[in-house]
């Protein structure tokens, strides 16, 4: 092997840390793998932290630059936010875009992070040259009302800890997601800050992602899990451009419970928003 087929080999594998202060000076933590001419910034949902897409970094490492961060108040980011707005946190993604001078990226964005990468799209769309939404906006004309988000906003406030483990169990697992998985994202959902986490649910429940979607133009392509449907047509009303790729058998984690699918579905989606040929699945 090449004194720089070594260096090449060794910059895909290697990952680089730094700090990114956002919009409102909160610092936001980030690390970053591989080469390549596009980047794929991952962003995780909510509760959760950029290790959650630790089966992904090595795999599309190998042909992209790969980008994983920790949103504010998750991971190793900074907590002293004020207002936990999705926007806000579509501005921790735009400052680690622009702190790593990348010039062309695909947004990957899940559960929450769907809407998130939306908002990051608009403050950016010189640089967003795709986007891949994951379990995430499956009817975008699913409304939730005033007077639901206050009665689950009231259950979480009353009791942080049982609410969170009883909606996480009910909807985001399927009856084959192994049992260490879901104790796992439980146990990160139940020791979340209610005082960061309640206020994320609310902007969150509260987002309307359609105006956002009108505005975008750029190829999106989703990776959803099947456990509930995926609205095209609904979604292909603002965003004509508009897929998505089913993982089959898994539920709203389908990155962790089953990664050698996601990441063939992944590997597609990306080749697809970026006109690239359609690859073999990332090993």
């Amino acid at each position: 092997m090449s004194l720089l087929a070594l260096w090449l080999t060794m910059s895909a594998t290697t990952s680089q840390t730094g700090i990114a202060k956002s919009a409102d000076g909160v610092a936001i933590h980030y690390a970053t793998q591989g080469q390549g001419e596009i980047a794929l910034v991952f962003v995780h949902g909510w509760a959760i932290n950029r290790r959650y897409w630790d089966a992904q970094v090595p795999a599309f490492a190998r042909t992209h630059r790969v980008v994983t961060l920790d949103l504010a108040g998750h991971g190793r980011s900074g907590k002293e936010r004020k207002d936990w707005t999705v926007a806000a946190f579509g501005q921790d993604v735009r400052a680690v875009v622009e702190a790593l001078s990348l010039e062309k990226v695909v947004l990957i964005g899940h559960s929450m992070s769907g809407n998130v990468v939306l908002e990051a799209a608009k403050v950016m769309p010189e640089r967003v040259v795709g986007i891949v939404p994951v379990d995430t906006l499956l009817d975008v004309d699913e409304v939730t009302s005033d007077a639901e988000v206050k009665g689950a906003i009231a259950a979480f406030r009353a009791d942080y800890k049982a609410t969170a483990s009883g909606f996480m169990r009910k909807y985001m697992f399927t009856d084959t997601t192994p049992k260490a998985l879901v104790e796992e994202v439980v146990k990160d959902a139940t020791s979340f800050p209610p005082e960061i986490g309640v206020p994320i649910l609310e902007h969150t429940w509260r987002h309307d992602p359609r105006p956002l979607l009108k505005e975008i133009h750029v190829p999106i392509v989703a990776v959803n899990a099947d456990k509930f449907p995926t609205r095209l047509d609904h979604a292909r009303q603002y965003a004509p451009q508009y897929d998505a790729l089913i993982v089959k058998g898994v539920g709203h984690y389908l990155m962790r419970e089953d990664p050698a699918a996601f990441n063939a579905q992944l590997a597609r989606a990306v080749a697809r928003v970026t006109g690239a040929p359609q690859p073999l699945a990332p090993r």
